[in-house]
């Protein structure tokens, strides 16, 4: 039933209700409810309840809230407050879209109330619904059209949709009211401006955008950003004399930024009507670089970027004087400024013969070549060569020779932590993680209040599966102002550590530990979520602010959030867990069956399952342990929270690894995860071939012709395709009650992808194509045994091929294999994979993973070695 109109009295307790839940002092909004409320006659009124509900929803008492609130609306269903309530809070609760329908409700009763159409505008922008939200701001800019935040958004919102001569316009009218002298500097006009500026060049209006940046110059703050705009639009123009000029400017400015050489060369190369044409010669751009180097003769960059152009001699002789200067004066990074010139095998051995020059010379006469004179060099310059040299032979993978360097570095100074550093990094890329870890703990050891020498040192334990010594050294860093008794791990995960928690994923997936592993995946996941979600803040705060620019670069960040790199590895890795969960769910009964025990002996297998169920029981202990203490620490909480009157949004659901790795629908978990790299990284082939595993295991055959379809359009030739491409082709054939239309579909496609050739012709083509890439002929060789099981000694003939006519046998690939002959790819193998481990230890002879097995070393710890090797050294520090 509608309310009835609240006297004076109770009216001023109703508006002191609202200023109380504005400064939130929510106890004290209550005490003036239950004054209304109190009173028989308005006992159910439907607004002052609604705003009860409201305030103990921000004390935390959800339920409660609900209940009033709703209540609240049905005493009052035609009261715009009620609908704005309700809206509020299931804003707070993130179910935006619901809020969206509370809040035109509410607008439906009361058209033009400023609050609600500002909140409809917030969320509107929130869930990137952009026609809906320019509707919004033309209603406020109606309302309030002497308000800047009025115009400022609804020319946002023509910008965001694309429609720039709109966005201009407004601009430009607003621009007009502001009342700032032309000769005075405002950061908030300069603000405008630049963002006026930013819309014409996304509109491609180059001369509006040029006579616009010189005509307000004066007036903008940021006088870099003028001449760098200055620079681009005249060479879109093609006035490129007067570019250079500019782009000139700018390097006696900054004679480090590349990019402002980079624009140097386009003007000095560009023809008039804009195309790339060498009218310089390579000695007119080198001497170009040479002129600029004399004018800052400490700038690294105008001697760094000609070795990328000069080619032979030439190169030689300013690679020459560019090394001696930075190992003279010591320069770390040396290595790492040059790296991108290994592209080039003649600048290698020419790199390379340089160095090792000098190191013999220095060792002689202490001069970097033995017919010079003058003054000797440090003894430090030798330390860099040879540090150098360690880093170059690593980089070509002659690992012994990067040993030799850096032991011979270390030998001469034993307490530089990058010499430490660079031999952990070897021992990484040969392949021998405890090794790696106990140099760079030795590098952590020499500074122990260095984050970034922690972190890394962290970094290499998690990938040795060292994960309670990670999370040791990193508390180191996170104990202090922490709460008392809580965890690294927690404190890592509350200051959204993702490096730390995406290896700690790899880790625990490695040990078959599948619940910890989707633990942390769904936090990652629930960090993108929190990211998405702050966003919300800034909706108000730019636009009060006038930071316009950043404002449009973090909604188009927001966008592609999820193509991030943190985002890739927890989503990939919760989807090959979740299809591993699929294939072979976990029971309380079958625990014991996680670890393959086909290949292990009887008397192994007794001892593994003795250890695993000791390993079980201390989990247990242990997780129950930090379960108490979660509860303890979140009930302190709520209490800090009542006690100090702060808003509370909730706590979120507890993950718990036992109850993440025993979920009933995998598949369904697996693809939310996957939603987002369907829609975001969809560039990535491993996002379709992901998709393809999944859809593979739903019997969905015409999304599995889809991804296979994209993920060929990526890359025909991919291993992990042609797996794919043939396990989906004969499941086709094994389904003989497909409907008529989807058989039809199937059929065309597949034959445009195997040109009508039957499996095992197709197979051997690609098998023949591929013959110098091991990671092809080892995928090749899978499907010729999943073909025919009586051809394995063949198929492991290919998969095991180590002659010289191979092109990558490294590492990783080499481990893949061993792997493929362990996990009953190719069957029962045992004496082939002895046979072929041997070979690799004789090529590799320091990788861990192919050492010999004695006797003594724990079964279980050698199982490890093997399982997921190759996806720690895949993965580049």
């Amino acid at each position: 039933m509608p309310n009835v109109q609240l006297p004076p009295k109770e009216s001023n307790l109703f508006k002191r209700i609202l200023k109380c839940y504005e400064q939130k002092q929510y106890k004290n909004g209550l005490k003036f409810c239950k004054m209304i409320l109190s009173n028989p006659k308005f006992a159910e009124h439907g607004e002052t309840l609604a705003m009860k509900g409201l305030t103990l929803n921000c004390l935390g008492k959800k339920e409660e809230a609900y209940e009033f609130v709703r209540k609240g609306l049905r005493n009052d269903v035609k009261s715009h407050v009620c609908w704005h309530v309700y809206g509020l809070l299931q804003r707070s609760d993130k179910k935006y879209d619901e809020a969206i329908k509370c809040y035109r409700n509410a607008l439906k009763l009361d058209k033009d109330n400023l609050q609600i159409l500002r909140d409809l505008s917030l969320l509107q922008i929130q869930m990137r619904d952009l026609e809906g939200y320019r509707e919004t701001r033309y209603q406020l800019l109606q309302l309030r059209p002497t308000q800047r935040a009025s115009w400022i958004g609804y020319a946002i919102a023509y910008h965001l949709l694309k429609d720039y001569d709109m966005a201009l316009k407004l601009l430009e009218e607003f621009r007009q009211t502001q009342q700032v002298p032309p000769n005075k500097m405002d950061y908030e006009y300069s603000e405008l401006i630049l963002y006026q500026n930013q819309v014409m060049r996304e509109a491609d209006l180059f001369q509006e955008s040029l006579e616009h940046i010189e005509t307000y110059e004066k007036q903008i703050c940021d006088k870099r950003l003028v001449e760098e705009i200055k620079g681009e639009m005249l060479l879109k123009l093609g006035r490129l004399k007067e570019a250079s000029e500019v782009f000139k400017n700018l390097i006696d400015r900054n004679a480090e930024n590349w990019c402002y050489y980079e624009g140097l060369e386009k003007a000095l190369q560009l023809s008039s009507i804009g195309s790339f044409l060498p009218h310089g010669t390579l000695e007119e751009r080198l001497q170009i670089y040479e002129e600029i180097s004399k004018q800052h003769p400490r700038a690294i960059s105008p001697r760094r970027l000609p070795l990328n152009l000069a080619p032979g001699e030439k190169f030689r002789e300013l690679m020459d004087k560019f090394l001696r200067v930075n190992f003279s004066k010591g320069c770390p990074p040396l290595f790492t400024t040059l790296k991108s010139l290994y592209y080039s095998t003649e600048k290698i051995s020419i790199i390379q013969e340089l160095v090792t020059n000098y190191e013999a010379s220095l060792k002689t006469c202490d001069f970097f070549s033995p017919y010079e004179h003058g003054e000797k060099e440090p003894p430090t310059t030798l330390l860099w060569v040879q540090y150098f040299l360690a880093q170059h032979f690593d980089k070509l993978g002659h690992y012994s020779l990067a040993l030799d360097y850096i032991n011979a570095a270390i030998a001469g100074t034993p307490t530089l932590i990058e010499l430490f550093y660079m031999k952990a990094k070897i021992y990484k890329h040969i392949g021998n993680l405890r090794e790696a870890v106990k140099w760079m703990d030795e590098a952590q050891s020499l500074d122990t209040a260095d984050r970034f020498i922690n972190s890394k040192c962290a970094k290499y334990m998690l990938r040795a599966n060292m994960i309670k010594e990670a999370e040791e050294m990193c508390s180191k860093f996170t104990r202090v102002g922490n709460t008392e008794g809580t965890s690294a791990m927690e404190n890592l995960n509350e200051m959204q550590c993702m490096w730390f928690q995406t290896e700690c994923i790899s880790a625990y997936q490695r040990l078959g530990r599948y619940g910890d592993a989707l633990k942390k995946c769904h936090e990652v996941e629930r960090h993108f979520f929190e990211i998405t979600d702050d966003q919300f803040d800034f909706h108000t705060y730019c636009m009060r602010k006038m930071t316009l620019r950043a404002y449009v670069d973090l909604l188009r960040l927001e966008d592609i959030l999820r193509r991030h790199a943190f985002y890739f590895k927890a989503a990939r890795s919760a989807i090959e867990i979740y299809l591993k969960l699929y294939d072979n769910p976990l029971t309380g009964e079958n625990k014991q069956q996680e670890i393959n025990s086909e290949n292990l002996s009887a008397k192994e297998l007794k001892k593994m399952l003795s250890k695993q169920r000791r390993a079980q029981k201390k989990a247990k202990l242990e997780e129950e342990r930090k379960h108490a203490e979660r509860e303890r620490q979140q009930k302190n909480q709520k209490k800090k929270r009542d006690d100090e009157e702060e808003e509370a949004s909730g706590l979120k659901e507890e993950l718990i690894p036992e109850k993440l790795e025993r979920i009933e629908n995998p598949l369904e978990e697996a693809i939310k995860f996957l939603i987002p790299l369907k829609n975001l990284v969809a560039d990535n082939i491993d996002t379709h071939l992901l998709a393809f595993e999944i859809y593979f295991r739903k019997g969905k055959f015409l999304l599995m012709l889809q991804s296979v379809k994209r993920a060929f359009a990526i890359n025909s030739n991919n291993p992990w395709l042609h797996e794919c491409l043939i396990k989906f082709s004969k499941s086709v054939s094994n389904h003989s009650n497909l409907p008529d239309i989807v058989s039809k579909v199937l059929s065309q496609e597949m034959q445009k992808i195997f040109v009508n050739k039957d499996l095992e012709s197709f197979n051997e083509d690609f098998l023949k194509h591929n013959a110098a890439s091991l990671q092809h002929l080892l995928s090749g060789a899978k499907m010729m045994y999943f073909l025919d099981k009586s051809r394995q000694e063949k198929a492991i003939a290919i998969a095991t091929r180590l002659d010289e006519t191979i092109k990558d046998k490294n590492v990783k690939t080499l481990i893949k294999v061993s792997e493929a002959l362990l996990d009953g790819s190719f069957g029962n193998c045992n004496s082939q994979y002895e046979e072929y481990r041997m070979a690799c230890h004789n090529l590799l002879p320091f990788t861990s993973a192919f050492l010999p097995i004695v006797a003594e070393v724990d079964s279980h710890t050698v199982a490890l070695n093997h399982t997921g090797s190759c996806d720690v050294l895949a993965n580049e520090i």
